[in-house]
């Protein structure tokens, strides 16, 4: 699945199962990130567009934002072609 990152435009593809955390740094791409398990809320982000599923349970989001589009990427995996508001995400390769 194809997941592109605003409002840089970066993009990349993110394999069934894979966090969408590692699946951006396989491609050379930097999300911002601590505990990677769900609950510091580090990597927290908005779904613009597209379907996602978190890993766990209970990550750390409440239930309003997971309804707002919230999702924490290093527990998350792509459903679909997705679209990610991430203002801080960079690319660490030219």
């Amino acid at each position: 699945m194809k997941v592109r990152l605003e409002p840089s435009g970066l993009e990349f593809e993110a394999e069934a199962g894979v966090t969408l955390l590692h699946a951006a740094e396989a491609a050379g791409i930097e999300l911002p990130s601590s505990c990677r398990n769900g609950t510091c809320r580090t990597c927290i982000c908005q779904r613009l567009s597209g379907e996602s599923r978190h890993l766990i349970e209970w990550p750390g989001l409440s239930f309003d934002e997971k309804i707002d589009g919230w999702i924490l990427p290093c527990v998350a995996v792509a459903m679909s072609d997705l679209t990610l508001e991430t203002p801080q995400a960079r690319a660490l390769f030219d």
